[in-house]
Order: C-alpha cells, then sequence, then structure tokens
C-alpha cells in the first residue's frame, strides 16, 4: 500500500500516462455531476427555468418535470444522475499511478463502471423519448461524457487485466512510465524528486525539534 505521502506527491505531481487519463476521468465525472445537479435543482424547486439550445429535440423543463423523472427511488433524477457520476470519479481517482498493478481491480472496476453507464444512459434515453417525445439536453451532455470516460478508462483496465493474466497481482511491479522508488528513478530526474519532497516538508511546516520524517523514501546525506 502506498503511504499518504508519497500517494499525495504522486497524484498531484506524476505525469504517468494512465494518471493523465484518470484526471480527465474524474474532470469529465464532474461535469456530469454537475449537469445532474443542476437537472435536481430544478425538479426540486430551487430554480425555475432550463434552458436549452435553440435547435435539436431538446424540452428539458418537460422532460424533467414529468413522471418519468420523479419514479425512481422517488428521488429526483438529477441526483441520482449526480451520485453515479461521483461514484465513477472516486473509482478513477483511487489508488497510485501504479494501480493496474498493485490493485488491478480498481481499473478494471473503472472501465466496467464506465462501460454500465454507457448502456444505461443508452436505454434511459430511449425511454425518455418513448415518454416525452424530447430529450432533456442536461442528460444528452452528460451522455456525451460517458462515452469519453468508457474511451478513457480502456488502456488502464487492459494493463490491469494483463497484469492479471500474468499472475502479477500485489507484486508492485512498476508501471512503465513511472519509477516504483526513488532510487530506481534516473539519477537526472532524482534531484528534482528529492528537492520537491523536502520543499513539501519544509522546516516551515514542523518544530524545529521535530524534523519532517519520511516514510518509504530515503534521501541520500550527501547530495550535493
Amino acid at each position: 500500500m502506498t503511504n499518504p505521502t508519497t500517494l499525495s506527491h504522486e497524484l498531484r505531481r506524476s505525469r504517468d500516462s494512465d494518471l493523465l487519463r484518470r484526471r480527465w476521468i474524474v474532470g469529465l465525472s464532474l461535469f456530469g455531476a454537475a449537469m445532474g445537479g443542476i437537472v435536481g435543482a430544478y425538479q426540486l424547486g430551487m430554480i425555475r427555468r432550463l434552458p436549452d439550445p435553440p435547435a435539436g429535440p431538446f424540452d428539458s423543463e418537460r422532460v424533467d418535470a414529468s413522471d418519468y423523472a420523479y419514479k425512481r427511488m422517488e428521488t429526483p433524477d438529477g441526483l441520482l444522475m449526480s451520485a453515479t457520476y461521483i461514484a465513477t470519479a472516486i473509482l478513477a481517482g483511487a489508488g497510485s499511478p501504479r494501480r493496474a498493478a498493485e490493485r488491478p481491480w480498481l481499473p478494471i472496476a473503472t472501465a466496467g463502471k464506465a462501460a454500465f453507464d454507457v448502456a444505461s444512459n443508452a436505454k434511459l434515453a430511449r425511454e425518455e423519448w418513448a415518454e416525452n417525445g424530447a430529450l432533456c439536453a442536461y442528460c444528452q451532455a452528460a451522455n456525451l461524457a460517458s462515452l469519453a470516460i468508457a474511451a478513457l478508462s480502456v488502456p488502464e483496465a487492459a494493463r490491469a487485466v494483463g497484469h492479471l493474466a500474468r499472475g502479477s497481482e500485489g507484486s508492485g511491479e512498476a508501471h512503465p512510465d513511472l519509477p516504483h522508488r526513488l532510487d530506481e528513478t534516473p539519477e537526472e530526474d532524482r534531484a528534482v524528486l528529492e528537492d520537491a519532497l523536502v520543499d513539501e516538508a519544509s522546516e516551515d511546516s514542523f518544530p524545529a525539534s521535530d524534523p519532517p520524517a519520511f516514510t518509504g523514501t530515503s534521501l541520500p546525506k550527501n547530495r550535493r
């Protein structure tokens, strides 16, 4: 398990290709959740209007005020939409950049959730049209985000399946784009990583009598 200090640094600073795609997935998921939040606010009477694009088969106010929008769990479906996109964001955000090797179930679950969302959204869009003869523009914008999320989740999930197929679950095999430990980092990059860790745990953040201690990372005594 990656310690919190290392996880914080890696998730914020790493340029690993899988992590870059995970950031896009989280961003698109938050966009989908925001679309659900707007619809939910209308369905709860917090806002009075849902403006639509000037063209297209859209009548968001009629669709989101219909029986169709309130028939699941006695809850406005905009709020349920927000919840499912937040769940996707959590799955995408969990784990280190090496999670395809360390926790392969996480990228597989992320891709599975994304595929489920695409199929579920298509089914709901058909129901929406059949019952109302119109579509909710906000829901369809979120559906487009779901398609992009599904595509972005595939490479890391494929890598995770490969690790499982080779029986390497839990082996901690390093991602090809990211060294597993500081002492495996190329010499020219090591000083940059060391300086970043030192900067984040500078003496300004700790009493002089209680210097920072790093777990899982040891710095050379004579860096210069």
